[in-house]
């Protein structure tokens, strides 16, 4: 079983390369999409049609509703479980997507956590009904880790007291003694070049293909059904749609700053591309089916 990893800033032509690559190699796709996860955002989040999805079997795309968690540990679960089904299937594994974060998690491993009991989440739940509290108890053991948690993240806080509370250990302590383990190695991660000027271009038009196809009458259904307070309707694309529905944003307005985000957004993926991963093999999109056909090839000689 061979697996690799496409990775780039966003519309730089990941999907579209996957599914080709998975058509020629006998191989299953997993998504690593923060949105493409969800059903119902379809439009929003670029997913690949329905026709392109019956192509080859995806999966970390259409698993839960917008009203469901979704976090990197679960991701790590359906990424065992997709391995275990290719292998015994005979099938090689394609990771491909823009939330490179999930990707980093596999190649750095995370670490493990306690098993709770049911006196520690009820003394933690009691606790979160003061959650500034909960906070505050938290920051005065181990203010250094605190410093990267929000006072109004309830579910990173959460997490904390629970490990806390069970392990009677502060999280820097917990994390310093229980270092991740890598989850996947060895693994060939492909990256996709693209100019920025090319890239913006690109964003420009696949905007604009969006709203062509109903992206502001599928963000106001979303928020009929879902409201608004879900991670998932404060993403990029999402959030311009409810500025505009509320009358803050013209039309125009909320086109340039899906356009403006994106692109910041392609810029941070970038960054955290080059900066995360060594020894990728970086190429222009056109290069890169080539190379990653000679990459199969290597596996079985």
């Amino acid at each position: 079983m061979k697996q690799i990893a496409i990775i780039g800033p966003t519309a730089s032509g990941k999907s579209a390369l996957a599914i080709a690559m998975a058509l020629q190699h006998n191989a299953y796709i997993i998504s690593i999409d923060s949105l493409s996860i969800y059903k119902e955002i379809d439009i929003a989040s670029a997913k690949p049609s329905k026709d392109e999805l019956a192509q080859v079997a995806h999966f970390g795309v259409d698993e839960i509703t917008v009203d469901q968690h979704f976090d990197v540990a679960i991701f790590i679960r359906l990424y065992k479980e997709v391995h275990d089904k290719a292998k015994e299937e005979g099938k090689n594994l394609i990771i491909v997507g823009g939330t490179s974060f999930y990707l980093k998690s596999l190649t750095s491993g995370l670490s493990e956590l306690p098993l709770y009991s049911d006196t520690t989440k009820t003394a933690v739940t009691k606790m979160l009904q003061d959650l500034p509290a909960a906070y505050t108890f938290l920051k005065e053991r181990d203010p250094e880790y605190m410093k990267q948690i929000k006072e109004s993240d309830a579910y990173r806080i959460e997490k904390m007291l629970l490990l806390s509370i069970q392990s009677n250990m502060t999280p820097s302590q917990w994390f310093t003694e229980h270092p991740p383990k890598p989850i996947i190695e060895d693994l060939q991660i492909f990256n996709i070049e693209v100019e920025r000027a090319l890239l913006r271009e690109r964003i420009e038009a696949r905007t604009h293909q969006m709203l062509q196809m109903g992206l502001v009458d599928e963000i106001a259904a979303l928020e009929l059904k879902y409201g608004r307070n879900h991670n998932a309707m404060k993403a990029i694309g999402i959030i311009e749609v409810l500025e505009f529905l509320d009358g803050d944003r013209s039309k125009e307005e909320m086109i340039e700053d899906i356009i403006t985000h994106t692109a910041q957004l392609a810029k941070r993926q970038q960054t955290f591309n080059r900066t995360q991963f060594v020894d990728t093999i970086s190429a222009e999109l056109e290069l890169l089916p080539q190379l990653i056909s000679e990459s199969f090839t290597q596996e079985y000689l």
